[in-house]
């Protein structure tokens, strides 16, 4: 049974989550979590600083060591804002590659917001309905609106609470003045939040994150605290299940602004290290729920790990619960991206089907992974989207729009395959010091190298636009591969003669003869 383990290097904490897969669902073995506050010098100085590198370091070391002990078959490392903005995060992510063999993965926060809510229906199947997820992180806010568990819109603000504190809270309890001036910067990222989500109708408003946590445990203290019926007084709230209402959070939010660090320390359910960044965290969730008009909001422990777990079992376990889901997903970004740049549907499906056909029907000589079936459907679509800057040098912008565009499911490394495929359907061949290459490991080059050639085949029949879909079939033999050719009804010499110029790549990649004939 694999075993999994996902790692979220926020701004504020790094948190690891490792699984097993039981019966196509996944089960804890075990998590941790350590404050290293990576982000704290970042929104200040644009610069990761070496001691917060070096606590990170220490803390991954140590997820290292339960990765290991538990024999996880894959890890995903994924960072957050901070070091999306730090300009010394590359250098950070040499460290760490040097140190302990892992490359950590930049997301975007449209990314992040999308991880966070696949772990969230993957894991609570009660969710039904339309669902609104705030998730309060270091650097950055991600809300999403999502119906029937899927997304309908995501949004990431940067106002987290590591950014906000930095930014805002140099004394201590916090001037009139600071607060006054964080205040006018959520409301002006929220006023942008809000010509992108109109909730109505909500059924469920959910929130992540350490802040999500300290509030919600706060608001059932205070709730207990105040003994308003004798009911609520004998029954006691979890901080996992119960509302966590408008107006206590909004009262917690006043109550922390004006307590120093230790009172605020003192506080049911804030702690020492949440308790420095909590009165900017408190502030965005109750400007949030007041701007939305909403009575409330429930905490989940689940976050971007859980995001992370689910999408790589869904990745690999085709009778996943959400693998179906996924895969959809997957393939609306990139049919969303093929129409962004104009690319029209009727002249690139044709390339997609036949390059799926040929993926199957020669798969005892390419020998590919079977992921790769999924980024030469995507590389076919998307092969021209070059062409929406210019035509000259089309190949070359459509390698820079895959690899640069938000395609929800692919990570940056899968982005730079599919789009290195794309790259090269022209006259240049791919070669290892390329740009296109330099991101892939070097162990997929021979991979990037074949799937090539099958997109390159697809393209050569599809010549003559104007002509009908044509019939093809494909066969392997030990020296030779045959490619037999129905005609359409405007003929096929076209593709016939573009599919004899493809021989002598065809003959250096795979090491055999190919022949295209008319049926």
């Amino acid at each position: 049974m694999p075993i999994f383990a996902a790692i979220d290097i926020g701004s504020n904490s790094c948190r690891l989550k490792i699984a097993k897969v039981v019966a196509h669902h996944l089960k804890t073995l075990h998590e941790d979590r350590e404050v290293t506050r990576l982000g704290a010098s970042v929104f200040d100085t644009g610069l990761i600083s070496p001691d917060a590198m070096a606590a990170t370091l220490r803390a991954l070391k140590r997820f290292q060591r339960a990765v290991q002990q538990h024999g996880a078959d894959r890890t995903r490392v994924v960072a957050t804002a901070a070091m999306r903005d730090a300009r010394n995060a590359a250098a950070f992510q040499a460290w760490v590659k040097a140190e302990t063999g892992w490359n950590i993965e930049i997301i975007s926060g449209l990314e992040e917001g999308r991880l966070i809510h696949h772990g969230l229906v993957a894991n609570e199947p009660g969710l039904n309905g339309r669902v609104l997820l705030f998730d309060l992180g270091g650097g950055s806010c991600e809300i999403t609106l999502s119906e029937h568990k899927r997304i309908r819109e995501t949004i990431s603000l940067p106002i987290g609470a590591v950014r906000l504190t930095e930014e805002f809270m140099e004394a201590d309890p916090p001037t009139p003045q600071g607060l006054t001036q964080m205040h006018r910067l959520i409301a002006r990222e929220l006023r942008r939040a809000h010509r992108r989500i109109q909730p109505h109708a909500i059924a469920h408003v959910i929130a992540t994150s350490g802040t999500a946590a300290a509030l919600a445990e706060a608001c059932a203290a205070l709730g207990k605290a105040s003994k308003k019926t004798s009911r609520s007084a004998s029954r006691p709230r979890s901080a996992a299940s119960a509302l966590a209402p408008t107006a206590q959070v909004r009262k917690i939010a006043s109550r922390v602004a004006r307590m120093s660090l230790p009172e605020r320390e003192a506080v049911p359910g804030i702690g020492p290290r949440r308790a420095e960044i909590i009165v900017a965290g408190a502030q965005v969730f109750a400007e949030l729920l007041e701007s939305f008009n909403l009575r409330g909001f429930r905490y989940s422990p689940l976050g971007l790990r859980d995001g992370i777990l689910a999408q790589l079992l869904a990745e690999q376990d085709a009778r996943a619960a959400g693998h179906r889901e996924f895969e959809r997903e997957r393939w609306e970004s990139v049919t969303a991206t093929a129409r962004r740049y104009a690319i029209d549907p009727r002249q690139a499906e044709p390339v997609r089907a036949h390059a799926l056909q040929l993926f199957h029907e020669l798969k005892s000589l390419h020998q590919l992974p079977i992921e790769y079936e999924g980024w030469l459907a995507a590389a076919a679509i998307l092969r021209d989207t070059g062409k929406f800057i210019n035509h000259q040098g089309h190949h070359r912008h459509t390698q820079y729009i895959i690899s640069s565009s938000e395609m929800y499911g692919f990570t940056p490394v899968q982005r730079t395959i599919v789009s290195a495929l794309a790259r090269y359907l022209g006259k240049s061949r791919p070669q290892p010091d390329d740009r296109a290459l330099r991101n892939i490991p070097p162990d997929q080059h021979k991979h990037v190298h074949r799937a090539v050639v099958l997109l390159r085949l697809a393209v050569a029949l599809n010549q003559d636009r104007a002509s009908d879909v044509l019939r093809v079939t494909a066969r392997a033999y030990p020296k030779r591969v045959y490619i037999e050719i129905k005609p359409g009804r405007t003929g096929a010499e076209l593709e016939l003669w573009s599919l004899r110029k493809e021989a002598d790549y065809f003959r250096e990649v795979f090491g055999r003869e190919l022949f295209a004939t008319l049926a």
